[in-house]
């Protein structure tokens, strides 16, 4: 078995592999990138997306997408001395500030808090920036890192050999984070090999359940509960409590990897999203011992991969993007009812982003779409372009210095190795010459996977 720009082939002579669904599995022309590609790139796998013939000149989304209709389709650039101070409120809506590149991986993961920004890449480093500018980093022992968190004092990151490391920053000296412990600990691990029920069968081999037995795809905190929730290509979500880094529980999710997991805050809804193509709603129980999770629910069920999931702040919309380049959402506050359909990229969306009434998306497309909603009525405003290269991961922060209006300062990753930096504003306006592309309807159909944005098999 072996990985070539993110898709899994088996050693064969023809080098293709069959889906489970009987469908070929080809590696993914359109993912350009403007350096060779590892091994490790990408990461992507659509069990079922349709591999047949070329890519139509008109997407999913028709000929009116925000896309190409954007005003701020050619995006501003806003170059500002990091050194010098400046009115925030100077800057131009939806624009790009500036670029942090440093020439050592692909970026997969992003985390922000405060004046900190940390970025995980393939390199196995994690970089810290203040202020925009480099800080300090570490590093791992193992492959890329697929994920970060920021729990207080802590830091939890994922990673491609399935394991989840703790990082605390030094009291002395804030420069220096030290790892604090992996998930699981080699103490549970100890103690749990002792029992042979302790052991489940995957993929022919026995592995302990505390254990992902295969890349870590996402994470999701749960300050409320103290639970820390991880989504693996192992087709399982685990839950961990944060105080003691204890395995409660492990959930056989999907027949297919668990590209994302959101944990709905003030409530005891779980939601993850597969490269089965659904997405699934779990209701926890609090126990003496742990937790409970139970299947309520299957929103979405469709032929092509769920690749990112994203629940705003209030906690009352779930958004959910797909490698066919669309993003669905439902109405939490309405019993789960479904939305509409957010139609704005030409290939695969890889990261979602909600902030205030703001959702981004960012696709394969080297694109990022900022959405804007009202009620259940998504206006894309901006349509962020500048990446070279797939952007692959999303992060936010309020933007505490803008005073007339509701400013966010946006960081996106991508696989062209940089970090982007924009300022966005929820009040920025469409442009006189356009009318507003609005590309949420009441009965909006979900897609059919007839469009495949990729030809790889789903993993993110």
């Amino acid at each position: 078995m072996r990985v070539i720009g993110g898709t899994m082939f088996d050693d064969q002579a023809d080098g293709i592999r069959k889906s489970k669904f009987g469908k070929t599995i080809y590696s993914d022309p359109n993912m350009s990138m403007t350096s060779p590609v590892s091994e490790d790139d990408l990461c992507l796998r659509h069990s079922s997306a349709s591999a047949n013939g070329p890519l139509e000149p008109n997407r999913s989304s028709g000929e009116g997408s925000p896309l190409t209709m954007s005003p701020w389709n050619q995006t501003t650039h806003f170059n500002k001395s990091l050194s010098m101070p400046f009115d925030d409120d100077s800057v131009p809506a939806n624009s790009l500030i500036m670029s942090l590149t440093r020439e050592e991986g692909h970026i997969y993961s992003l985390a922000a808090s405060d004046d900190l920004l940390y970025t995980g890449s393939d390199s196995k480093n994690i970089r810290v920036w203040k202020n925009l500018k480099e800080f300090t980093g570490f590093k791992s022992n193992s492959g890329l890192v697929k994920t970060i968190v920021i729990a207080g004092a802590k830091i939890f990151t994922g990673h491609q050999d399935g394991k989840i490391r703790v990082w605390k920053v030094s009291v002395k000296n804030p420069g220096v984070h030290k790892r604090a412990g992996t998930l699981p600990s080699l103490k549970e691990i100890l103690k749990s090999s002792i029992k042979p029920s302790n052991y489940i069968e995957v993929k022919r081999k026995r592995s302990l359940w505390i254990k992902h037995s295969d890349a870590v795809s996402c994470l999701s905190l749960n300050e409320e509960h103290g639970l820390l929730y991880s989504a693996s290509w192992d087709r399982t979500f685990k839950v961990w409590r944060i105080s003691d880094y204890k395995c409660l529980e492990s959930v056989n999710a999907h027949d297919d990897a668990v590209n994302s997991v959101v944990s709905r805050s003030g409530g005891e809804m779980v939601f993850t999203g597969s490269a089965d193509g659904t997405v699934k709603v779990w209701k926890r129980e609090q126990q003496r011992k742990g937790t409970k999770h139970s299947l309520n629910q299957t929103l979405l069920q469709q032929e092509c991969a769920v690749t990112a999931l994203a629940i705003d702040a209030p906690g009352s919309v779930l958004y959910c993007g797909s490698s066919d380049g669309l993003v669905n959402f439902w109405e939490l506050e309405k019993g789960l009812a479904h939305g509409g359909v957010l139609k704005g990229h030409k290939l695969a969306v890889l990261c979602l982003e909600a902030a205030g009434n703001l959702v981004f998306s960012g696709s394969a497309d080297k694109t990022i779409c900022v959405w804007r909603r009202d009620g259940n009525i998504h206006t894309c405003l901006s349509v962020l372009t500048g990446h070279t290269g797939p952007v692959k991961c999303l992060a936010s922060e309020k933007d505490p210095n803008s005073t007339n209006e509701q400013r966010w300062t946006l960081y996106s990753g991508s696989l062209d190795k940089s970090v982007k930096v924009w300022s966005v504003s929820e009040y920025a306006q469409i442009g006189s010459t356009m009318q507003p592309n609005t590309t949420s309807y009441e009965e909006s159909p979900v897609s059919d996977g007839s469009y495949s944005s990729a030809s790889n098999n789903g993993r993110y």
